[in-house]
């Protein structure tokens, strides 16, 4: 397999808003206090099961998570990241399968991604109410 030709029709975009999380709890502001941001995402590749995804606004912190994620998933063949300059703000992923939609694939990973961050942040805020609530001692009886 050689390189893809090029396509004559720009790449497609396709938002994800995560401004309204897949889990059900409302949205939270950030600490700056500013609205939740959406992930926009640019496919290039005309075949559904090889593309190369473009992510606005991120770069190795997430690259390196997507791409540990989808390495796990049996359906992926291949699957690489790059940032191409640090000053752009923006990071490639290459999606390869076999014979799945590689967008499906992404999704799914962004998708546990979610849940694994979420579920982290549960386990921390239970564990900081707990050494708070010890820290505190036995209640004093008079």
């Amino acid at each position: 397999p050689g390189p893809e030709p090029s396509s004559s029709e720009p790449p497609s975009k396709l938002a994800l808003p995560f401004s309204q999380p897949p889990c059900p709890q409302e949205p939270v502001e950030n600490e700056l206090g500013a609205p939740p941001r959406t992930l926009g995402i640019e496919v290039q590749g005309a075949e559904v099961s090889r593309a190369t995804f473009t992510l606005t606004h991120e770069d190795h912190t997430l690259g390196n998570a997507v791409r540990y994620l989808l390495a796990k998933n049996p359906q992926v063949s291949f699957v690489g990241y790059s940032v191409p300059h640090p000053s752009e703000p923006k990071m490639n992923i290459r999606v390869q399968t076999t014979g799945v939609q590689a967008s499906d694939v992404l999704l799914d990973s962004l998708l546990t991604l979610y849940k694994v961050a979420d579920h982290i942040d549960n386990t921390f805020v239970d564990a900081l109410a707990t050494f708070k609530f010890k820290a505190q001692g036995p209640p004093n009886k008079r």
